[in-house]
């Protein structure tokens, strides 16, 4: 390239850099953006909501991936020296005992009753086999479902009845979730004490 048509490259580079500058600096509103449904802004409601829908497949997933045959399973059956396995809960008393639970929290969210049939922390004994109890533990999340719904920010830290005290609505919410994250943890060990992955972890 001979200097003279370098220097009218440059020269035309220099134009565009300082046309395109002006541009920048005229103050000439932007090119507008493509139209696009703007996000909806979480609130209380939602937020929780959002939750009891990730608690609610981890533990349905989980409950559903023990064969009926061994929803008798306890870790007490195999008799592992040194262990403290005693009086632990069956599988099926254990996923009972979150559907019992989740009512519970929830049901004290919302300000509904409990029902008559909850004769400890176990829930109804009269619910034996995977379908029934599956169809409660199911159940329960709905309740879940409908207590978020309920909370706003005027109502999330108002005083309700907890056993023999008070917490806040928002307080019992989330207790709620904390509690079937427990119970999700030891679902996940009676699987994997019966040979089973969790569905959550299967493939990884």
């Amino acid at each position: 390239m001979n200097l003279r048509r370098f220097g009218w490259l440059v020269l035309a580079v220099l134009a565009f850099t300082a046309a395109s500058w002006g541009q920048q600096t005229s103050g000439a509103a932007p090119a507008a953006a493509p139209n696009k449904p703007a996000a909806q802004a979480d609130t209380i409601a939602s937020a929780i909501e959002r939750e009891v829908s990730m608690y609610e497949k981890l533990v349905v997933d989980a409950a559903e991936a023990m064969p009926e045959a061994k929803w008798g399973f306890s870790p007490a059956s195999l008799n592992i020296p040194g262990s403290a396995f005693s009086n632990v809960r069956t599988f099926a008393v254990l996923v009972r005992h979150t559907g019992a639970m989740n009512n519970l929290f929830w049901t004290g969210v919302t300000g509904e009753k409990v029902p008559d049939n909850y004769k400890s922390a176990n829930g109804p004994d009269e619910l034996k086999t995977k379908a029934e109890i599956m169809k409660f533990l199911k159940d329960s999340f709905a309740a879940g479902h409908r207590a978020a719904k309920t909370l706003t920010p005027a109502n999330a830290a108002e005083p309700m009845p907890f056993f023999n005290n008070t917490a806040p609505r928002l307080f019992l919410a989330t207790f709620a979730l904390v509690h079937s994250g427990d119970d999700y943890g030891q679902m996940v060990e009676y699987l994997r004490m019966n040979g089973i992955v969790p569905p959550a972890s299967a493939g990884r």
